[in-house]
């Protein structure tokens, strides 16, 4: 054929055409290739947020479990039908489960005291559900030993996600069984110190009349020789009076404010003499185990004596059959992590242990309350003593006890770096002597009898009812001349002045002033340090005349002493 130039240019156009669609859709491919890798690398880079976000789900997922298993608090999952799935370790121990395949048998009122469930079922339950939590007091159920644990329980539903519908319940419970201890010691301290101001104003009463009759008889002995017969029967009278005044101590101890009157002491021959004399004639014998090194106290002997005595006869009465008692004194140092409701420091712990009935657990809760008492004869007043004793000497007093196996008490009591001093035999003989005493007390019997007593001693004597009518007489004496040798004073007169107030304006008056303070709170801290409140002796009601004689003597002989040697001045 004929070439033909058109021929030639129109192939070439359609070459040119096919070669540009065909660069066209390398661009498309390139195209929708880039498209697909930013996809791809997009779908990448999701899948790797997913996969950091899934991780450290799993890693918050991890602490939260690390902290379930590993919290002290009972924390708990169960079903709203009541079925337990979950018991973290903390609840396992407190329940008494070993393991998960013994908490999955189980169901929420397993967990409580029988008498709790329907409280739990009627009340706890509802509110739970309706008000989505709740929060109170239950007594958790130990499996093995079936005792009750105090603890607060806070429940709160779960809820499903999306459709917020309830799904289980969860519950998160702390053992409160030292908070209520330490609540328990606060409500007896409480009840002590209501009955201390009813028992102590008693107390004072009784030993003012009591001060009137063991005075006299003790000066109705002065007059008759020991051969006669109402010599041994006013020695009688005595020793009865004498007890009577161990009761009032009783009460005089529950005596809000009041503080012992201490000296050295050594625990050991204490308990020794004291369990001898408890247990003289009984079927039951008591062991002491005394190390060689034990440290003294530093305590009110009589008082200590006292507390010593009622743990002896509660253990001797919890062996009807008779027994063993087994004391053991122990030095020991209470640190401040120690769960012990003390200072930290030394101490002194007495263990008296015996092996009788032992004590219901629902009752050692309450022995150390006053008036409490499962015995016929009791009065319920020697524990609740015993508590109260060792608390003012700054200790502690505790129990354990399981029936049919014995109780245990311990009491705890500040060690002290001093040695006991010398014994000195006791005279009973009364001292003699001469100058002017003056008696304050608003009682006419107990001014009475002291006066009585004083004159059989060979004294002059004054009487004034109160600290203001005292002020006045002690300061007329000394301006004519003729002052008073020593002033006994009571140290509470209902209505008007008594003796700590009498005595600050008394060393005004004359600054080397005698005072005597006289009073039947025993346990009162002016008795206890009268010296630093600017008495020179003391006297506790109610007396005999050789213990009144004994405080007159030991200041009027010295300040004679000091007066002819012109060391007594006039003014303060």
């Amino acid at each position: 054929k004929t070439w033909q130039p058109w021929g030639l240019l129109g192939g070439g156009l359609l070459f040119t055409g096919l070669l540009s669609g065909y660069l066209v859709l390398i661009q498309l491919r390139i195209a929708r290739t880039r498209q697909h890798a930013a996809e791809l690398s997009q779908a990448k880079r999701g899948l790797e947020l997913e996969i950091a976000a899934r991780e450290q789900a799993e890693a918050e997922r991890q602490k939260l479990i690390l902290l379930i298993e590993n919290s002290a608090d009972f924390i708990g999952i169960a079903s709203l039908e009541g079925k337990v799935l979950y018991v973290n370790k903390a609840g396992q121990r407190l329940a008494g489960l070993d393991g998960m395949d013994e908490v999955t048998k189980t169901t929420l009122v397993d967990y409580l005291m029988p008498e709790d469930v329907p409280f739990f079922q009627e009340q706890v339950l509802p509110a739970a559900i309706k008000d989505g939590t709740w929060s109170g007091e239950l007594r958790l159920r130990h499996f093995k030993t079936g005792n009750e644990i105090p603890m607060l329980f806070n429940g709160f539903l779960i809820r499903d996600v999306s459709t917020g519908e309830p799904i289980a319940l969860a519950t998160v419970n702390r053992d409160i069984t030292e908070q209520k201890k330490t609540e328990g010691e606060l409500l007896r301290v409480q009840k002590l110190e209501s009955l201390g101001a009813l028992a102590g104003g008693l107390a004072h009463d009784f030993n003012n009349l009591l001060t009137a009759v063991l005075g006299n008889i003790s000066v109705a002995k002065m007059y008759i020789t020991p051969e006669n017969k109402a010599h041994e029967r006013l020695a009688e009278a005595e020793k009865a009076s004498l007890r009577t005044k161990d009761l009032t101590q009783q009460l005089l101890t529950f005596a809000k404010g009041g503080a012992p009157v201490k000296k050295i002491v050594s625990l050991g021959t204490l308990i020794q003499e004291s369990s001898g004399f408890v247990l003289r004639g009984s079927n039951v014998t008591c062991e002491c185990s005394l190390p060689n090194d034990l440290r003294t106290v530093e305590v009110d002997e009589g008082q200590i004596n006292q507390v010593v005595n009622n743990l002896i006869i509660n253990a001797a009465q919890a062996m009807p059959e008779g027994g063993t008692i087994r004391v053991a004194c122990d030095n020991v140092r209470v640190n401040a992590a120690d769960p012990l409701p003390l200072t930290e420091g030394s101490y002194v712990k007495i263990t008296v242990r015996d092996h009788g009935i032992g004590i219901p657990q629902e009752h050692l809760q309450k022995i150390f309350d006053p008036y409490f008492t499962t015995k016929q004869k009791g009065s319920g007043l020697g524990l609740a003593t015993s508590y109260s004793i060792v608390k003012r000497h700054g200790g502690h007093i505790s129990v354990e006890s399981e029936l049919g196996t014995g109780t245990t008490f311990h009491m705890y009591l500040p060690a002290s770096e001093k040695r006991t001093p010398a014994e000195k035999e006791k005279d009973e003989r009364p001292v003699r002597g001469t100058g002017n005493i003056l008696v304050v007390d608003d009682e006419e019997s107990v001014r009475e009898v002291a006066g009585t007593m004083l004159k059989e001693l060979g004294y002059d004597v004054s009487f004034a009812r109160d600290g203001a009518e005292a002020i006045a007489l002690y300061r007329n004496r000394k301006e004519s001349g003729r002052p008073f040798e020593a002033i006994i004073m009571d140290l509470t007169i209902p209505g008007g002045m008594g003796g700590k107030e009498a005595i600050q304006q008394l060393r005004e008056i004359d600054a080397d002033v005698n005072a005597i303070v006289s009073s039947g709170y025993s346990n009162d801290p002016i008795m206890a340090e009268f010296k630093k409140f600017g008495f020179k002796g003391v006297v506790t009601k109610p007396y005999k005349i050789s213990e009144l004689s004994k405080a007159v003597h030991g200041i009027v002989v010295p300040s004679k002493s000091r007066i002819s040697n012109g060391e007594r001045s006039s003014t303060p």
